[in-house]
């Protein structure tokens, strides 16, 4: 009967846990002794785990380098494993953080890279000044941001800047109970783009429902239209750090000409542009027969 008892608690901590955590790390030894990790992802986007090993006894690290930063598909990952010093007595001892990221905190920033202007193209368009992004993460000011704003008219198009996998989608009103919120923002899109930072749309709506969390997009490709009663495109991109609370901003570089990028300043009348070898910067093959012409 205790046994029983056991099992149930044990089972109904487990799945408890399974749907309160957006990331299950776990850990078994297996058969020679080994350590090995493994994550559960209970969201729809991937995210990022931070392990933090210390105390090490009667291992050690077999192809890994430090930090340990692992990205976590949604499911089951396995990790890596601590290997058992056969040379040692007794098994592998450990003490282990976790930390959970949305976005890649040791991102190699590409600060170059040639994003599109986010509206269709061919459109002769004006940038504005961003003057606040308050409620970004339910906080009524940061310390520091950057954010580019473009004029734009509800129900206007609006475009991926660069690819990437939609991590958010908030219409009007906000779902509550998310294990993980992006921005705090209604009417936004959010994607995490390859070199794991984060993109914002904000004044988008996904009116049609072609899109949910999981799915990607492609350079160039349809996102979703100004929301009704906004006059601006908000775009942001953000990450976070390892060592720090806060989110990192980054200014973009736009595609302005064949042979110009450049940060986008308000007050900035400009064309939008974009080329198919600027859409296909980040497709392989087969994404650019699909998605180009």
């Amino acid at each position: 009967m205790q046994k029983s008892v056991l099992v149930f608690i044990l089972f109904f901590f487990t799945t408890w846990m399974a749907y309160s955590q957006p990331v299950e790390v776990r850990f078994d030894y297996n058969a020679v002794g080994d350590v090995e990790f493994s994550a559960y992802n209970n969201t729809k986007a991937p995210l990022f785990v931070h392990i933090i090993l210390g105390d090490l006894q009667n291992t050690y690290y077999h192809q890994e380098t430090l930090p340990i930063v692992k990205i976590v598909e949604p499911g089951y990952n396995s990790l890596f494993n601590l290997e058992h010093d056969i040379s040692a007595a007794g098994g592998i001892r450990f003490h282990h953080e976790i930390k959970i990221f949305r976005s890649n905190p040791v991102s190699e920033v590409n600060l170059d890279f040639p994003y599109l202007i986010p509206l269709k193209s061919g459109k002769l368009g004006k940038s504005v000044l961003v003057k606040d992004i308050d409620g970004f993460m339910g906080l009524q000011a940061l310390k520091s941001w950057i954010a580019t704003g473009f004029e734009a008219q509800p129900g206007e198009e609006v475009f991926a800047a660069r690819n990437g996998i939609i991590v958010e989608i908030s219409g009007a009103h906000r779902e509550e109970g998310a294990l993980i919120k992006y921005n705090g923002w209604n009417n936004t899109i959010t994607v995490l783009q390859p070199d794991g930072t984060l993109a914002s749309y904000c004044n988008v709506s996904d009116s049609e429902s072609q899109w949910k969390v999981g799915d990607r997009v492609y350079s160039g490709q349809y996102l979703g239209q100004i929301a009704p009663g906004a006059d601006e495109l908000i775009f942001l991109v953000f990450y976070e750090n390892l060592d720090s609370k806060d989110f990192n901003f980054i200014f973009p570089r736009f595609f302005i000409s064949e042979d110009h990028t450049d940060i986008i300043l308000s007050d900035t009348e400009f064309t939008v542009l974009h080329p198919e070898y600027i859409r296909g910067l980040e497709m392989d093959k087969r994404e650019k027969r699909k998605f180009l012409k």
